[in-house]
């Protein structure tokens, strides 16, 4: 089911076995029947309508396969081991590290697997149950191998409306996947992503997690051809775009030289600051912290009263 249930009360546990057992029929199946001829991926349509044109049902994370633990193949050498030991050195309490480290895996592995999380657990002195529980969580650390280039569109709300679904719907044709697939040559992994934090530039794409706004259906396709094509493309908002495993790398905390690379920040975003520097508008000051109230009883004496 690839849902961490550790730690949930008799209530929570009730709720997981219904969910078990709706998963057990297919829980996407229950929630929008799959269309006959059509691929796993991405709704049809808000309502089934077909709106993504020949793109299938909306797979749900409950339909995502868990860490398969039986795959004994890693590629984490001593010298990986020794970086990841570096990134746990970095935080006041070592288990903090787990989101760089668990992203360092993947930089090497080039998805979550069996070994990359027995080496974090070993190494913060965590169970593998912990580490499978913060891997499954978050959509960023991936379960099965990733193509050379992480394409996501957003297709939350505003980029939807701006035309993201129109952008992800032409993709899925053009590169014959559905969602969270990767292309017969391993280069594209496609998948919509739930927000991009950029709706300023909607509708937004990603490739590797560098900006390409104001995205069309044209120019998505433009930018996967060229990657394909071994071309080099840089993103409307920051670097030349890096493969999937480099982005990952940085993503751990270690740095490629390329953060000031392009620009950073684009004019829309940027307006909040104008009209604030126009006007002459600037923040409050922060005030002066003066003595303690002579009425307020320090922290540690009210425990002492309690006592």
């Amino acid at each position: 089911m690839g849902v961490w249930l550790g730690g949930w009360d008799g209530q929570d546990r009730r709720t997981a076995h219904w969910l078990e057992r709706i998963n057990g029929c297919g829980m996407s199946n229950l929630i929008e029947p799959q269309v006959p001829g059509t691929r796993a991926g991405h709704a049809a349509g808000d309502n089934g309508s077909g709106e993504h044109g020949s793109g299938g049902h909306f797979t749900t994370h409950f339909d995502e396969a868990s860490i398969d633990f039986s795959d004994a193949e890693t590629q984490i050498t001593e010298r990986t081991r020794a970086e990841l030991v570096s990134i746990a050195a970095r935080y006041p309490q070592a288990r903090s590290a787990l989101l760089p480290m668990l992203h360092l895996v993947q930089s090497v592995e080039g998805r979550v697997t069996p070994a990359g999380i027995e080496v974090c657990a070993e190494i913060l002195g965590i169970s593998t149950a912990d580490v499978s529980g913060v891997a499954t969580f978050y959509t960023m650390y991936k379960r099965r191998p990733v193509g050379e280039y992480h394409v996501g569109v957003c297709t939350t709300a505003l980029c939807a409306i701006m035309g993201g679904d129109q952008v992800f719907s032409r993709l899925q044709d053009h590169l014959g996947v559905g969602n969270d697939e990767t292309t017969e040559d391993g280069l594209i992994t496609l998948e919509h992503l739930e927000c991009n934090a950029a709706c300023d530039m909607a509708p937004v794409m990603m490739v590797n997690w560098e900006f390409f706004d104001n995205t069309t259906p044209d120019r998505a396709v433009e930018v996967v051809d060229q990657l394909r094509a071994g071309g080099e493309v840089t993103a409307t908002r920051g670097a030349r775009v890096c493969t999937w495993k480099e982005a990952e790398r940085v993503l751990a905390g270690f740095p490629d030289g390329r953060a000031d690379e392009g620009p950073t920040s684009a004019y829309e975003s940027r307006l909040g600051l104008r009209i604030a520097t126009e006007n002459g508008w600037s923040a409050p000051p922060v005030p002066a912290k003066g003595p303690p109230d002579q009425d307020e009883q320090p922290a540690n004496d009210v425990a002492e009263d309690a006592k």
